[in-house]
């Protein structure tokens, strides 16, 4: 007992106090992996039997204590603290200084001194990252993020307080939020006071955060560049337009689900931030054509748009297509109120001249006239994406690509009424630019065009991949094939329909060499089709892919080893590989292997897994799940072999 009496205090950080055990680690708050906060219990513990401290228990006098004193008093205290390395230490006394200092501002310190080299080494332990920005500046800015549980207010104020020596943090996420100290106005205020350079907030799923929070942000942070909220319920029109008024820099800004932010928000934005260039809005029924119109008209230097479930209408589309004249890359998503004469009027308008990506999803007012005016409104279009967009056909596709003559990537999923002879035409009106073409769950390709020549072939296209097209077989294989003779990178999974016969006439029908085939689910594929890709293209073969070809056996594996000297990336889940297909492989000479699947491979036993050995030196990713006749301990003892590479078992 008189070893915790005469304790000073002196070592803060895991001294005797801690280590020793005379006090219950419970009461420690963890604030970072290497800093402990002493936290002191609010109530005083139940005393059931007689204890005494003192000889002379009725003269005791109660020592005095700067916890006394009122909060103002040490409010001034704190603030005249000088380093930020002592204000650190201050706040791992207790919560309640924690707290109390977090929510001093910049401006009423009265002594800041700047932190020296051996304050920063001193301080490694502080809760945020290094991070370099994005554009190459040699300029970092601390990072931290805050999911689940660990999204608290007073995670919130040990950030501020313990990265304030280091400018504060200049990006911060919070997804989520602790169900019964979830993070609040409180935590943001903190976040303000003490990172005045934050320069990206994102917020998911914050239901206890208000207008007063964000308006805090907004007054400490004005340097604030990107804004991302997504389910904030209490957030209104209020918090942004503070945003608005106090955060000039913003360029960047995502709205999702957020039910109460509505139009007067988007004019506030666009009337006060001359620097935004990208807007995303999903899921915000209060916003409507006013908005956009606002937006559009007023933010004249916006490049990116992105409109998901909204309740706009063909307005908004028109006003677009006239005050668009920076717009870059334009998404559309789930405007079911927009109309045919929408689209028309995106196109017609003729103000998107500058636009190269285009996105439009589930929109049922997209027809082939609608198509066809954006693709002569749009001459630098460059990147189209159509899915589920069941009103278009063969015609507008068509027609599109008359206009569209500098498209190079073409993307189609479930636009079920473009069948061949659309692609075909696509593809010659293309032929001098395309060089990607998607299908996925296009139900109106099939082989019902067997022997149809192409219109002209298509130099251009280097990428091609179809996938789960349940109607595309070796019919459909072969007219495309002939079409684009120059094919590099190749992805054909998930169909069922293509056979050996055509896979291999495709092999052989290539003037150029692939660098990437992927194969997953083409069941009806055995070891004929893996050798004769291995002979014809394993020279160059980057990845390859055969998961779930269950007719693949250890003979395709073994010409695989024996052909494909470049090969990075390999995988062979769920087929038919035993211990003697990975002999051949691990026995490869000069393959240098850095990815290998080999997931519900079912012939695979301890007694081959010790020659991955072989791949040492290379080898960063290995997946060995569902191998039920692989045990633990020879994982681990292949663990000890490729340290290098994460194992999934």
């Amino acid at each position: 007992m008189s070893t915790l009496v005469k304790y000073s205090g002196d070592d803060r950080h895991g001294g005797p106090l801690y280590s020793s055990g005379l006090m219950d680690s419970s009461l420690f708050l963890s604030l970072a992996p290497n800093l402990d906060v002493y936290c002191p219990p609010r109530k005083r513990s139940r005393v059931t039997a007689p204890f005494v401290l003192w000889e002379n228990n009725t003269n005791f006098q109660r020592k005095p204590s700067l916890d006394n004193l009122p909060d103002e008093c040490l409010f001034e205290i704190l603030r005249r603290v000088n380093t930020s390395r002592d204000r650190s230490a201050c706040a791992c006394v207790s919560k309640h200084w924690l707290m109390l200092q977090s929510t001093i501002k910049r401006v009423e310190v009265v002594a800041d001194s700047k932190l020296t080299c051996s304050d920063a080494l001193a301080n490694q332990e502080d809760v945020a990252s290094f991070e370099i920005e994005e554009n190459g500046d040699s300029n970092g800015y601390l990072s931290r993020s805050l999911r689940g549980n660990k999204a608290t207010d007073v995670r919130l104020a040990a950030i501020a307080v313990g990265t304030g020596g280091r400018g504060g943090l200049g990006k911060l996420l919070v997804g989520g939020s602790n169900p019964t100290r979830g993070v609040t106005d409180l935590g943001l205020s903190a976040i303000a006071h003490g990172c005045p350079a934050l320069k990206a907030l994102s917020l998911w799923n914050t239901p206890f955060v208000s207008d007063e929070g964000l308006s805090e942000i907004a007054d400490g942070c004005p340097q604030l560049e990107k804004l991302d909220l997504c389910q904030c319920p209490r957030i209104t029109d209020k918090g942004l337009i503070a945003v608005a008024k106090k955060c000039p820099s913003l360029t960047t800004m995502n709205l999702e689900s957020c039910e109460k932010i509505g139009n007067g928000a988007l004019k506030a934005i666009a009337q006060s931030c001359p620097n935004l260039r990208s807007v995303s809005i999903h899921g915000c029924p209060l916003i409507g054509d006013q908005g956009v119109a606002s937006l559009v008209s007023l933010a004249t230097h916006v490049s990116k748009i992105k409109l998901q479930s909204l309740n706009i209408t063909d307005v908004s589309l028109a006003l677009i297509g006239h005050y668009g004249k920076e717009i870059e890359d334009l998404g559309l998503v789930g405007l079911h109120n927009v109309s045919e004469r929408g689209f028309w009027a995106l196109g017609n308008a003729l103000g998107l001249q500058k636009l190269k990506l285009c996105s439009i999803a589930l929109c049922m007012g997209i027809t082939d006239l609608g198509l066809e005016a954006i693709g002569r409104g749009c001459p630098n279009l460059k990147q189209l994406c159509l899915r589920r967009c069941s009103s278009l056909s063969d015609k507008g596709l068509e027609a599109f690509t008359q206009s569209a003559v500098l498209l190079k990537s073409l993307q189609l999923e479930e636009c079920n009424k473009i069948t061949q002879m659309g692609l075909l035409a696509s593809l010659f009106n293309c032929r001098g630019n395309l060089n990607s073409l998607s299908l996925v769950k296009c139900m109106g390709i099939r082989d019902s065009l067997v022997g149809l020549a192409p219109l002209s072939t298509c130099n251009s296209l280097k990428s091609l991949s179809v996938r789960h097209c349940s109607g595309f077989g070796n019919g459909c294989l072969d007219i495309l094939g002939k079409a684009c003779p120059q094919l590099q990178n190749l992805d054909l999974s998930g169909l069922c329909g293509v056979t050996d016969d055509g896979f291999v006439a495709l092999l052989e029908s290539r003037e150029a060499l692939l660098l990437k085939a992927n194969l997953s689910g083409c069941i009806n594929l055995t070891d004929r089709s893996v050798m004769a890709l291995a002979k014809l293209h394993g020279e160059s073969l980057e990845l390859l892919s055969f998961e779930g070809c269950g007719k693949v056996t250890d003979s395709g594996l073994m010409a695989v080893s024996s052909f494909c000297v470049c090969l990075k990336d390999l995988d062979i889940s769920r087929c038919t590989i035993t211990d003697n297909g990975l002999a051949y492989l691990s026995r490869a000479k000069g393959l240098r292997l850095q990815i290998l699947s080999l997931s519900a491979c079912l012939g695979i036993t301890d007694k081959s897994l010790p020659l991955l050995g072989n791949f040492a030196g290379s080898l960063v990713g290995l997946n060995l799940q569902n191998c039920k006749m692989v045990s633990n301990g020879a994982v681990e003892l292949l663990g000890e072999q490729l340290w290098r590479c994460d194992i999934l078992f």
